[in-house]
């Protein structure tokens, strides 16, 4: 009976090691992805929709709401930013967790988290997609709306814009603990792509 118990425990302690070196793969497998700004979706700034604004779609309502949101000192901007991650090995990489940091002309202006899992087959890209949510308040308080509009016009057709970049570390679960990518990645969108 003693020997079935050993057996037992001894499989199942290979089985949790195995898992383990498993994940730790992934997560170093993470390193050898390629990472691209596929594009921005769903940018809204005080509610307003970017596109309307840089298609000259703008209203009178949208303005009312620009103009209210930095009177009010609360200028929210919320977007979805589509991460492709190309994993060009033959074994699969995976994250379950991501910090970003949001740079807006060049200097740190937001960071957060995002905390989902995703798996990076082999030999295949996978579309991750990051909310991000910040306020803009501080960077248009000195010359309001014409700051607000000179950054509106920088966004491009696929919701980039050369005034905003943003920075990832990927992050995967190793037994209990979370193991993060030693250094941010930084995700730009490539052209031809």
């Amino acid at each position: 009976m003693f020997v079935i118990c050993a057996t037992c425990v001894s499989l199942s302690a290979c089985t949790a090691l195995n898992s383990m070196l498993d994940q730790a793969a992934s997560l170093a497998n993470l390193a050898n992805c390629e990472y691209n700004l596929k594009n921005v979706t769903n940018l809204t700034i005080a509610g307003v929709n970017v596109k309307n604004i840089t298609n000259g779609n703008i209203s009178a309502g949208d303005v009312l709401k620009l103009t209210s949101a930095l009177v009010g000192k609360a200028v929210p901007m919320a977007m979805d930013v589509n991460i492709d991650i190309k994993n060009p090995t033959e074994k699969n990489a995976a994250l379950t967790a991501m910090d970003w940091i949001l740079d807006i002309d060049g200097s740190q202006f937001a960071q957060g988290n995002s905390a989902k899992n995703y798996t990076v087959t082999k030999q295949a890209t996978t579309t991750v997609p990051l909310g991000v949510n910040t306020d803009l308040y501080s960077m248009f308080s000195k010359d309001g709306i014409g700051a607000l509009k000179n950054f509106v016009s920088s966004f491009k057709n696929d919701g980039t814009s050369s005034k905003v970049g943003l920075r990832i570390k990927p992050m995967l679960n190793v037994g209990s603990y979370t193991v993060p990518m030693p250094n941010y990645i930084k995700v730009e969108k490539k052209t031809g792509v």
